[in-house]
């Protein structure tokens, strides 16, 4: 198994905790992982951890779709891939309506279509076969709608990047995960139960279905995000945790449109994620907070003491997980995990 950290996305100041990323590094995690939402950007700091470390790989979990054109994204993953050594790993992502229409001002509809016209233009830049030309619903290369001055060509990338740049998707919902194992290379997911992986198997295996026997999980990386805080108090180590599941079962998405709330109910806990989301949106978060079921975060997360950690990890070792994900600011975490998935 692998592991990757994750730093996310910088709240009200940037920081980049760069002591963390070297001992990642050192202790042989293969990746780490920057985030956007609506404040810093996912490159930035990717370039700076990337000016500062030799080996460990460089992801973005996610580049936001709408931040950005498909061009734009190919031009920025070959130039961040050349000037690290080959180290950067695309993941990709639409966010939610609220961000893509409410800070990006761009329309939210048919998410999977997007995605699958994006990455599909991604590719085509990155393999340099031809100048680029593409017809979809969403984009048309060279442009040629309303307000278009009909000058448009089509261009092939000056720049020869590496065409094999991995792509990984941030995909809760069924039908974008299948389209990630049909045509990409990993699938980021915010929470994964390793015990109940056949949940997400059941809609991976429709993609890989599609591919003639091309693709599996020999070849595809199912990589989760997990939260992992070493403490002795084990109500104040799952605190913050249970803050974060509230927003995303409760908060991210419609009522009858939540992906995370979902997939929790799909791994057993359905009672739980509809209380908290009713209670969310009614909008009683601390009393969303505090329905959050502790089994609910030990089944996605580690916490606790070393060896309450230690036992919990077993479960993720014999699951068919590629690369845990660490979410953590503790240097005493990362070494426990490295010590773990490594010995």
């Amino acid at each position: 198994m692998r592991l990757g950290l994750t730093t996310g996305y910088s709240g009200a100041e940037v920081n980049v905790n760069l002591e963390l990323v070297k001992e990642a590094e050192r202790l042989g995690y293969s990746s780490v992982w920057t985030a956007e939402a609506y404040g810093s950007d996912a490159i930035t700091p990717l370039t700076w951890i990337g000016a500062h470390t030799t080996t460990i790989k460089l992801g973005t979990a996610i580049m936001q779709l709408p931040a950005r054109s498909p061009a734009m994204t190919a031009m920025t993953a070959m130039t961040l891939d050349a000037l690290s050594g080959g180290r950067f790993i695309l993941g990709l992502g639409t966010s939610g309506p609220q961000v893509v229409e409410g800070w990006h001002g761009v329309p939210f509809g048919k998410p999977l279509t997007w995605l699958r016209e994006y990455v599909t233009i991604v590719k085509k830049i990155l393999a340099r076969e031809e100048p680029l030309t593409f017809e979809g619903e969403r984009y048309q290369l060279p442009y040629h709608g309303p307000g278009s001055v009909g000058l448009g060509k089509p261009l092939k990338s000056i720049l020869h990047g590496r065409p094999n740049i991995p792509i990984y998707t941030g995909s809760m919902a069924p039908a974008s995960q299948a389209f990630s194992a049909e045509v990409c290379d990993g699938l980021l997911l915010t929470c994964v139960h390793p015990e109940r992986l056949d949940v997400i198997e059941q809609s991976i295996n429709v993609g890989f279905a599609k591919t003639n026997g091309k693709k599996s999980l020999a070849n595809f990386d199912i990589a989760p995000t997990v939260i992992t805080v070493v403490g002795d108090d084990l109500d104040a180590c799952r605190l913050p945790i249970k803050f974060n599941l509230a927003l995303y079962i409760g908060g991210m998405g419609a009522k009858d449109k939540n992906f995370y709330n979902e997939y929790v109910s799909k791994v057993g806990f359905a009672d739980a994620a509809k209380k908290v989301q009713e209670l969310y949106l009614a909008g009683k978060k601390t009393e969303a907070v505090n329905a959050v079921p502790d089994a609910l975060v030990d089944a996605l997360h580690l916490v606790g003491p070393k060896e309450r950690i230690r036992d919990r990890f077993q479960a993720w070792k014999e699951s068919k997980v590629g690369t845990m994900l660490i979410a953590t600011q503790q240097p005493e975490a990362l070494r426990l995990m490295a010590e773990l998935a490594f010995s």
